[in-house]
């Protein structure tokens, strides 16, 4: 396996923002997946809305928004970069009981959204365990990855280990 060069470190070894002027603008998209998984009570207060803190999953998805718009502020090497969509979705599991989320976002830039994707998918995956840590502490925040990305000049990516 050929060894690539870790672009965020200069030839001496430091920490450096990757220059992307010379990259073209194109369309790039990233999507993410996860999961949380927890007991079945507490995926049933989510199912029927009957949190005290709200509806979970729709502040969920606001949060993880904000979270992809606010990435560059948290990864401290990542660019700053427009975003023309973020969708995240939910999908109740039976066994074990939890919630798959899927998050997809897109721009036409210089450089790729997948820290957006990934950050907006452990943002949204938080704020669940946030609203519903007083019924279930055992809670658990798993298999966050990135799924598939495309554009850019490393083309298209999809994650054949995980679906």
């Amino acid at each position: 396996m050929k060894e690539k060069n870790l672009t965020h470190f200069d030839k001496k070894g430091d920490a450096q923002m990757v220059d992307i002027t010379p990259k073209l603008s194109t369309e790039r998209k990233a999507r993410a997946r996860g999961r949380i998984f927890m007991k079945k009570d507490t995926l049933n207060s989510v199912n029927l809305g009957s949190n005290k803190k709200g509806d979970v999953l729709g502040i969920a998805r606001i949060a993880g928004i904000m979270a992809a718009k606010k990435t560059s502020e948290l990864i401290p090497l990542c660019h700053s970069i427009s975003l023309s969509q973020i969708s995240i979705d939910f999908s109740p599991l039976k066994r074990p009981t939890g919630i798959d989320i899927e998050v997809n976002v897109k721009t036409n830039a210089q450089t790729g959204v997948e820290m957006e994707a990934l950050t907006a998918l452990s943002v949204a995956s938080l704020t669940i365990y946030d609203m519903l840590k007083a019924i279930d502490k055992e809670m658990e925040i798993s298999d966050i990855h990135l799924s598939s990305k495309t554009g850019g000049k490393s083309g298209t990516f999809k994650n054949n280990k995980r679906k």
